[in-house]
């Protein structure tokens, strides 16, 4: 199932007189009163790149908006009729917050005002965005995060209603960004390399947004080796069988209990050459659809399970980007696939299951089943050699009390999650470093296996990093790795907002590929 894509182009036309169905400008929110020369009305600031279009407006524009309600505030946006001022027939105004001081306004504000006004434009066949791009070193991230912005806006996720829907409007066709040079060659290289970054959130999405029955793990696997291999990607898909054979306790395990056996696919991606001969790993838990197994969740929420393979599809994904991309380090992904279902064959609480590193663990809680599959993949990621190991996944709702729904949590070796950090902030994706403190394992100490999969005696309490403890337990200590629970920012259930819409976020493929192009460049 593919969902309906925006398209993206450069133009640098004036877009007062570009033929579009509507113009999207930028306003700023401030506070006091200065003349009129200086371009504020009421408490709102045009922001740059509307200069053309409040001359059209005879300077009266910000006095409109301000009658009309508008704030500036961020994401707000306000649309009207040009009535022939200029050449398209609508105006949006985003809000852009407060002006920057003596800067252009942050990347994320510019993409999740890009998406927000994209998603307010929905039914219009032709945007032209002429947002404020600064002309210095800023310019490229600038440029990078309107498109992203606006690609993302536009997504729409294809669904399966079987009749019209009067007042679902299609997504905007096409989006022309205006830029001081359309020809300009570092201005193209960051619309091409948003279109796939774009193309690889929008996949993660889809692959989340499908419904459970339609994805279970070997129709996820076919699904990621077919896109895999159109993309150029080795590929390698073990089945029940070589799983079993193998030795991938974890994986076994927690697949046994569903109809629909377990899958592992490695997807690898070899530079021309070799490349600068660093190696990254990447695993994404695959858990197709949670019930929790004999431990079994409340019904309550249930249905957002089907998100619970969120971190596989942004691995996959990224995957296919790097493809796209080719960064000079071989990137491989490890991606765990099961379903967690309760049967007569499933899995229980006190059962010893031995792991693809030989360790045996002593299972307390089959709701924990996401660390038994990734634990085995992590660690033949390990096996395989890798030099960094950037794991991520719905692990657990502890990340969620513990830093809400728009900040993962990260854990593992400390500089490598401090640059997890900086990519996050980098590409809007936050992300805070969290401890594996040493009490914690302690509690984890099993009678009768070398570790139990949940601290018993803390139940709850530091949830998420009894996920990441466990967890290191797969790693080879020369490994620089780093655990990244999305279980929060993977799936947005409430109204869209800024570039986000509601169901799969796509969180974290853009902070996977700042990653590996941190890594291609610094090592």
């Amino acid at each position: 199932m593919t969902s309906p894509s925006t398209t993206l182009s450069l133009v640098d036309t004036d877009p007062a007189e570009l033929a579009v169905d509507a113009i999207v400008i930028g306003v700023h929110s401030t506070t006091g009163e200065q003349d009129a020369t200086s371009g504020l009305a009421g408490t709102l600031l045009l922001a740059s790149g509307a200069e053309s279009i409040a001359a059209a407006f005879d300077g009266k524009l910000t006095e409109t908006l301000a009658l009309l309600g508008a704030t500036g505030g961020p994401g707000e946006v306000i649309k009207l009729a040009t009535l022939g001022t200029v050449t398209a027939p609508v105006l949006a105004v985003v809000g852009l917050g407060a002006e920057p001081s003596g800067a252009a306004p942050a990347p994320e504000t510019l993409r999740r005002a890009a998406g927000a006004a994209v998603r307010a434009l929905a039914g219009a066949a032709r945007v032209a965005m002429a947002l404020p791009l600064p002309d210095d070193a800023d310019a490229a991230d600038a440029l990078r995060a309107v498109a992203e912005g606006a690609l993302l806006g536009g997504y729409r996720f294809a669904g399966y209603k079987t009749r019209p829907q009067p007042t679902r409007r299609e997504p905007v066709a096409e989006v022309l960004v205006a830029v001081p040079d359309a020809a300009d060659a570092a201005a193209q290289a960051e619309v091409t390399r948003a279109r796939t970054v774009a193309g690889a959130v929008r996949r993660t999405r889809d692959w989340v947004n499908i419904a459970p029955n339609e994805l279970r793990p070997p129709a996820f696997a076919d699904a990621v080796a077919e896109a895999g291999r159109a993309a150029g990607l080795e590929v390698e898909v073990l089945d029940e069988v070589a799983l079993r054979e193998g030795g991938y306790g974890g994986i076994t395990a927690v697949g046994q209990g569903s109809e629909a056996p377990p899958r592992l696919v490695k997807l690898t991606y070899t530079p021309d050459g070799g490349g600068t001969g660093k190696r990254v790993a990447l695993v994404g838990k695959g858990i197709t659809f949670d019930t929790g197994g004999i431990s079994i969740k409340p019904a309550q929420g249930m249905w957002e399970m089907k998100s619970d393979m969120a971190g596989a599809a942004a691995v996959a994904a990224t995957m296919l980007a790097v493809a796209e991309l080719k960064p000079s380090v071989t990137v491989t992904a490890y991606v765990p696939m099961a379903e967690n279902m309760p049967s007569g064959t499933s899995y229980r609480p006190g059962d010893v299951i031995t792991m693809f590193n030989g360790k045996k663990v002593e299972v307390l809680n089959t709701d924990a089943e996401g660390r038994m599959i990734l634990g085995d993949a992590m660690a033949r990621a390990c096996a395989d050699g890798c030099d960094y190991l950037f794991e991520t996944s719905t692990l657990t709702g502890g990340q969620v009390v513990s830093l809400g729904k728009r900040i993962s949590g990260v854990m593992g070796t400390a500089e490598l999650c401090e640059r997890v950090r900086d990519a996050g902030d980098a590409v809007g994706e936050p992300a805070w470093p969290m401890p594996l403190p040493d009490d914690v394992r302690k509690g984890m100490d099993s009678d009768v296996a070398d570790i139990s999969q949940v601290n018993a005696g803390m139940d709850r309490a530091g949830h998420m990093l009894q996920g990441g403890v466990f967890l290191r337990e797969f790693v080879t200590d020369d490994v620089a790795w780093a655990h990244i629970d999305i279980a929060g920012p993977s799936y947005h259930s409430g109204e869209a907002t800024g570039y986000w819409t509601k169901g799969g976020t796509g969180v974290p493929v853009r902070t996977l590929l700042h990653l590996i192009d941190d890594v291609d460049t610094n090592g």
